[in-house]
């Protein structure tokens, strides 16, 4: 039992690991898609490919899905992966890659607030400076201009926050519905779920007429394939996986590590990193080692 023990959380931390290198990495190639395409279609094209990807597996799969889990499947299809998708592009936008991935550390505030309110998780003290801290650190990065400097509030930031809090509802879905199912299974109908949205949004665009006339169009698509490909499809598998064998925070952790890997690629990419950028990245991460702490 304690090697068993072991090795799963042996495998967790490796999940971790690969799934921040593979998300860190993820504003940046939504960076590369937004030079050409909108924030619309940068989500939808996204989330297509990710579920192409996935098309015979779900084709082989879906009768082997109980028809109760379903409803959870398109939870976790929709509100964790079809909207964030949506809404990290279009902060995009008006956000720097590097502080994006900074705010995408809000996810485990939001899997602990969930936990409490829906499933009977007991809030302990110091998580409730965790959280505090969470939202200060957010807060503050929120008064950050492009340029780094502290101006009014930038509201795009808020988006950012709003997709965390969905991927907090998802988590717990899969966690607490979906846990007997394979997690190869759980991604592929998940986001299938998806498919219809995102390719009537796609083509009600003028996405066609882009690829036809802008010189750098498919250069763009083929960094929007790399990030449905792996960055949605491959990692929620990875994602699930690591949610089956964790409990939900420690699943979610994988945030500690991101926003370092975003930071990166942002300082390669030439965005500006104040001082401001890493009080308020700290600041997050701290909250969230304090909603990881267990004990009293």
């Amino acid at each position: 039992m304690t090697f068993f023990t072991k090795n799963t959380q042996a495998l967790a931390w490796g999940l971790i690991i690969i799934l921040a290198l593979i998300w860190g990495s993820s504003f940046i190639l939504m960076k590369r898609g937004l030079e050409v395409f909108t924030a619309g279609q940068v989500g939808a094209l996204r989330m297509a490919v990710a579920a192409t990807v996935f098309f015979p597996v779900t084709f082989t799969v879906w009768r082997k899905v109980p028809a109760t889990s379903w409803k959870f499947m398109a939870v976790s299809g929709i509100i964790g992966n079809l909207f964030p998708a949506f809404l990290f592009a279009t902060a995009q936008t008006s956000l720097s890659s590097s502080l994006t991935g900074i705010l995408n550390a809000l996810t485990p505030l939001f899997t602990l607030l969930i936990s409490i309110f829906f499933f009977n998780k007991n809030l302990l003290r110091n998580q409730v400076f965790g959280l505090l801290l969470g939202f200060i650190g957010t807060a503050g990065l929120s008064l950050l201009k492009s340029d780094g400097g502290v101006g009014e509030m930038n509201w795009y930031v808020w988006l950012v926050v709003l997709a965390t809090l969905f991927y907090g509802i998802s988590i717990n879905a899969v966690k607490n519905y979906l846990g007997g199912i394979k997690p190869l299974y759980v991604s592929a109908c998940a986001l299938a779920c998806t498919a219809p949205f995102s390719y009537a949004y796609l083509f009600s665009t003028d996405f066609i007429d882009r690829m036809q006339t802008h010189p750098q169009a498919f250069t763009a698509v083929g960094y929007l394939v790399i990030l449905g490909t792996i960055g949605s499809a491959f990692a929620l598998i990875l994602f699930n996986k690591l949610v089956q064998i964790s409990s939900a925070v420690q699943a979610s952790m994988t945030t500690y590590l991101i926003p370092i890997v975003a930071l990166v690629w942002g300082w390669l990419d030439q965005e500006p990193l104040t001082i401001y950028h890493v009080l308020g990245m700290l600041t997050i991460i701290s909250g969230v080692y304090l909603v990881n702490q267990q004990g009293k």
